[in-house]
């Protein structure tokens, strides 16, 4: 366990980063709302075997359903649809992961209204740097890649959802087996994203053998174990530095981005990237 909690922040960092921009090319292939829907099923359909062999234990009172449900709603129905809402109106992937970003300043400002937890001025002041490095990145690629007034309120609300999941979590979350917590919350996202995507979208999916691998990274690597990696990562350390995390995610992002969608970025926006890393590196730090 303490091996993996170890491993925990590099893995996610990847595995979360890199979900950007495949949910931007699998888009290409599907609605949002549908694309969802699918990957929750898909989701589902594999965690159900697991369960019915391990049989872990069940939330044990209709709190901790509850508990469980509303964290599965704001981050697998809300982040993620809003987010990929705002791919589909044309935000960059190196842009969303900015917006959301700022995750840490929202989370540190609310952990003390609703718990013991304090924020240090030390990670104060790598929060305010890891925000003037984002936004030293919006500006930089302002000319290149323009927001507009739809995406940057998608993108917001995606940013608000994640961060009230988070501290929601934090503040009332109880310590479940994966497998319980993954199946609950990715079932709440199906019952969700499906009836929606029937009543808004076309339904629309062109399956090819790119749609697929796509489907495939979002729903093993981005659903599964990413999700899993955040939820065990936040119930054993405290929100503000768990968040903190997010600040690297803009440039892994921009980075694998610019690999794989040849998405380009300006010398002052890698500047901001890396005033960003700084501030993630003082607001992590314990010592």
């Amino acid at each position: 366990m303490l091996r993996l909690l170890t491993l925990a922040p590099a893995l996610f960092l990847l595995l979360w980063s890199g979900g950007f921009t495949v949910a931007k090319i699998g888009l290409n292939y599907a609605d949002p709302l549908t694309l969802l829907a699918i990957r929750y099923g898909c989701v589902v359909i594999l965690l159900l075997p697991f369960c019915l062999i391990y049989k872990p234990a069940m939330p044990k009172s209709l709190y901790e359903w509850a508990n469980l449900a509303c964290v599965g709603f704001l981050i697998q129905v809300v982040y993620f649809a809003t987010g990929w809402m705002a791919f589909v109106k044309g935000s960059s992937a190196g842009s969303l992961a900015l917006i959301t970003s700022l995750q840490p300043i929202l989370v540190a400002l609310l952990m003390p209204l609703v718990s013991r937890e304090s924020v240090s001025a030390k990670r104060w002041i790598g929060l305010v740097l890891g925000l003037t490095g984002t936004f030293l990145v919006l500006y930089g690629n302002l000319g290149i890649q323009p927001i507009s007034v739809t995406v940057l309120l998608f993108s917001v609300t995606a940013l608000i959802a994640f961060t009230l999941a988070t501290v929601w979590e934090k503040r009332f979350g109880v310590s479940h087996h994966p497998l319980t917590s993954n199946m609950v919350q990715y079932i709440v996202g199906f019952a969700c994203t499906l009836p929606l995507a029937f009543l808004f979208e076309p339904m629309n999916v062109t399956i090819t053998p790119t749609f697929l691998a796509a489907l495939a990274y979002l729903v093993l690597g981005n659903s599964i174990l990413a999700i899993s990696l955040l939820l065990m990562m936040i119930r054993n350390g405290e929100a503000t530095r768990v968040s903190a995390l997010f600040f690297l995610v803009p440039p892994t992002a921009a980075l694998i981005a610019w690999i794989m969608m040849d998405e380009k970025m300006t010398a002052l926006a890698w500047l901001g990237m890396a005033v960003a890393a700084l501030g993630v590196w003082l607001a992590t730090r314990t010592k």
